[in-house]
């Protein structure tokens, strides 16, 4: 009896490609030709996640890989990114890599993005509950004198177990001549448990000019943010030098 089946499966799955209203394929050939790999490397003097520090207050080699595929209007996309991190937690943690996939298309002027990311800490004890989760979204439009977006973050157990937690955010770029970028970031981070994640809600911003000198994407900015110096170091300066390929 079984190996009737096994053979009446293993007709079927042969037969399959071959069926006169078989479904077309979701991917072609052409479609995975298109595909593009990208990367980049990046030195920062200190790292900060929506303005808090990360890196101990020491400077961060960090460095990304992914890979966009093009499917119809819109694309998808997979890559992880890595860095160094110090939470002064006795070198529990000491790298952080994400993992990320999403869509994103654009109509017009109007560009958007859905996704998930996925942050980890390996080496960091599984007590800690370090690693979490998020699911995003962004919408932007380009005004050709500047650009704008904004975006939400959800996750639904936030870095150490910190419970619900969402970022809001928006962006603005303007470009300044043919070599010059000024933009300005705003953020609103709310976490349900805020003690379990060692900081209140809070509003954090950044202002930044970013160049190209040598092929090396240089970036100076300021970042801060409303929580007290208890709770967090308050503004900092922070410049990058950036590689991508």
């Amino acid at each position: 009896m079984k190996k009737t089946f096994y053979a009446a499966a293993f007709t079927m799955a042969l037969a399959l490609p071959v069926a006169a209203n078989a479904a077309e394929p979701i991917l072609t050939k052409k479609d995975l030709a298109g595909g593009e790999f990208s990367g980049s490397v990046a030195l920062v003097n200190n790292y900060l996640f929506r303005g808090i520090e990360q890196s101990g207050g020491i400077p961060a080699l960090q460095g990304d890989i992914g890979y966009t595929q093009p499917i119809g209007p819109v694309s998808l996309s997979v890559g992880a990114w890595g860095s160094n991190v110090d939470f002064n937690d006795g070198d529990e943690a000491s790298i952080e890599i994400d993992y990320t996939i999403g869509l994103s298309g654009e109509f017009k002027k109007v560009s958007w993005g859905v996704g998930g990311i996925y942050y980890s800490y390996p080496g960091a004890a599984s007590s800690l509950n370090y690693n979490f989760w998020e699911i995003y979204g962004t919408l932007g439009y380009d005004f050709k004198v500047f650009a704008a977006d904004i975006g939400l973050n959800y996750s639904p157990d936030n870095f150490g177990s910190s419970g619900d937690a969402v970022y809001y955010s928006g962006n603005i770029t303007v470009p300044v001549g043919k070599h010059l970028d000024l933009g300005v970031h705003l953020g609103y981070q709310t976490i349900d448990d805020n003690t379990a994640f060692g900081a209140d809600d809070y509003f954090h911003y950044e202002i930044s000019a970013t160049t190209n000198i040598a092929g090396l994407d240089i970036k100076l900015a300021w970042n801060d943010t409303d929580l007290s110096e208890s709770q967090s170091d308050t503004g900092k300066f922070l410049i990058s030098a950036s590689k991508s390929f």
